[in-house]
């Protein structure tokens, strides 16, 4: 039975935090189907994190889905609810949060701690920073779907939101938990429903977690990650760490099979991680020209067929490729995808949507031809993730580990494909090798490493 339920807005997100959860020792399943958590094969889960995609959604959408999934997480017993929040704070937070709110029992207190220091991700004086810069000096803030241009975390919260929002300064957690304690409670006397707390560390975030069970308040964790497997692991509920496991940056000839990497992020960071992934012997880059996925249709499928013939005939080759890199945007335009929106006449966010399902749909045909020539995918973007897990027929992802923080490593569930191995990773994170480590993990989880 699931103790723990945590709505994420995109299947990333969800990913992130459900891996900090199993490398604590919950088995957790990331799902994106609301449908899905019915399922009596997900009754051996401790934990379940559940996928709206919703993050690029209007108000009203956003809080309608978060609000149907938190009722199904409440009918199957969950005892910890919580948040996931992007790690630079992009989709509508306040309204998430409020929807998630009216679900849950009276009085529930959201304490929300947006930070994920092992990502470098901290707050501080209520300011975002990534990498101690803030955050909309960032990439984030020209994020082509969900622009971030605030660093002050409390003013963002409050401008998305209805109710109260107060901020504890790391100032006060300084001072100590008994401390922490008072201020924790004049704020909520004093009528703030959402407390946003600083924190820069890990035993910040673990201390802020000691507080609210000692209170004994029903909270609401609003967080990335790491504020809920530390309220799990203070309740005692998990307890046995995975040991981490050695980056590897170099191809080894031991290396069987094909690694599939599928890139639709746009972001510059993606776009660097893919240029020194093709640098390494036996990289096989196919390039998608994503104008033609955009519309649909005859033009769409075309396209699709060309690029599933071209990487068939790569792998059917005597010696195959090591890595099959499927990219949108490193050889061509960046579109500007707001304006293909308008070209079309379509919905906002159909464009990147049309993108992502024909990525999705080339992974299928290609898999449905040569599985047994995989070893693994390796998935970039939130969207690309949703959409080829959708196309393979999987309900979610096993969580089991992460390669570097918010690079997450599991497998299928459900469909054809059941059991097949995926890395998955949002597109802003990561540094210059993160996808080459990636890429080699996993090589050494077909090696049984």
């Amino acid at each position: 039975m699931a103790l723990i339920g945590a709505v994420a807005d995109d299947l990333t997100g969800a990913t992130t935090v459900g891996v900090l959860l199993a490398r604590a020792g919950a088995k957790t399943a990331a799902l994106f189907r609301t449908r899905e958590l019915d399922a009596e094969d997900l009754l051996d889960y401790q934990a379940i994190v559940l996928s709206t995609d919703s993050r690029a959604l209007s108000k009203e959408e956003a809080m309608q889905r978060v609000k149907s999934a938190t009722l199904t997480l409440k009918k199957m017993g969950v005892k910890q609810f919580s948040k996931r929040i992007d790690t630079t704070l992009r989709g509508g937070i306040g309204a998430e949060i409020e929807a998630m709110l009216e679900e849950l029992p009276a009085g529930t207190i959201a304490v929300m701690v947006p930070a994920m220091p092992q990502s470098n991700r901290i707050m501080v004086g209520g300011y975002s920073l990534i990498n101690g810069v803030p955050l909309s000096m960032t990439p984030v803030a020209h994020d082509v779907r969900t622009p971030v241009r605030d660093s002050f975390v409390p003013r963002l919260i409050a401008r998305q939101t209805s109710r109260q929002v107060g901020h504890i300064s790391l100032d006060e957690l300084l001072k100590g938990k008994d401390n922490l304690k008072k201020v924790f409670i004049k704020l909520r006397e004093t009528g703030n429903e959402i407390l946003l707390v600083d924190a820069i560390s890990l035993e910040d975030v673990e201390m802020i977690a000691e507080t609210v069970i000692e209170l004994n308040w029903n909270v609401l964790a609003i967080d990335p990650g790491p504020f809920t497997e530390r309220l799990a692991k203070v309740r005692g509920w998990v307890k046995c760490r995975v040991p981490s496991v050695p980056l590897r940056e170099k191809p080894e000839p031991s290396d069987k099979g094909t690694v599939i990497v599928i890139a639709g992020s746009a972001s510059p960071v993606t776009i660097s991680q893919m240029k020194a992934l093709q640098e390494l012997p036996g990289t096989h880059t196919v390039s998608v020209t994503a104008s033609y996925l955009v519309p649909g249709g005859k033009l769409a499928a075309a396209e699709v067929e060309k690029v599933v013939r071209s990487i068939l005939e790569a792998l059917r080759q005597e010696t195959p490729p090591r890595v099959v890199l499927i990219e949108t945007a490193i050889s061509g335009q960046v579109l500007n995808l707001d304006e293909e929106d308008q070209r079309y006449g379509m919905p906002s966010g159909q464009a990147a949507n049309n993108i992502s399902q024909g990525l999705g749909k080339i992974a299928r045909k290609v898999l449905d031809q040569v599985a047994d020539k995989i070893t693994g995918l390796y998935l970039t973007g939130g969207d690309i993730m949703v959409n080829v897990c959708a196309e393979l027929e999987a309900r979610g992802i096993e969580l089991l580990d992460y390669v570097i923080p918010q690079a997450d490593q599991g497998k299928l569930i459900g469909g054809k494909f059941h059991g097949f191995p995926v890395i998955g990773k949002g597109g802003l994170t990561g540094d210059l090798k993160t996808a080459i480590f990636c890429v080699n993990r996993l090589f050494d989880i077909r090696k049984g490493l």
